[in-house]
């Protein structure tokens, strides 16, 4: 099952990259980026969507970069108060075999 999974996942990055290819020959016309403020020099249609593409995906991983540290304190918090719980519930344990006779 898994060799399958990995058939599929290979199938689809394989057609993700051939129409990634086909865009990018298909988008070779040279155009300049005007940002209102900024006037970027000319490049293909497809080198500017790839880093429009590049520049959304770091801006999402910093701006979820504060939720997965909120998170990762909050598992290992968790994680020390369940080592805590567990010793208590160990010395318990050897508490009460002692007090049986």
């Amino acid at each position: 099952m898994r060799w399958l999974k990995g058939l599929i996942l290979a199938i689809i990055l394989l057609a993700v990259l051939l129409v990634g290819i086909l865009f990018a020959v298909n988008n070779q016309q040279a155009l300049p980026l005007n940002l209102i403020w900024l006037e970027l020099p000319e490049a293909s249609l497809s080198v500017w969507l790839l880093a429009s593409l590049t520049v959304g995906v770091l801006l999402g991983m910093v701006a979820m970069s504060g939720v997965y540290l909120r998170l990762r304190t909050l598992l290992t918090r968790a994680q020390r108060h369940n080592h805590q719980q567990r010793k208590e519930l160990d010395r318990l344990r050897v508490q009460e075999m002692k007090e049986l006779p």
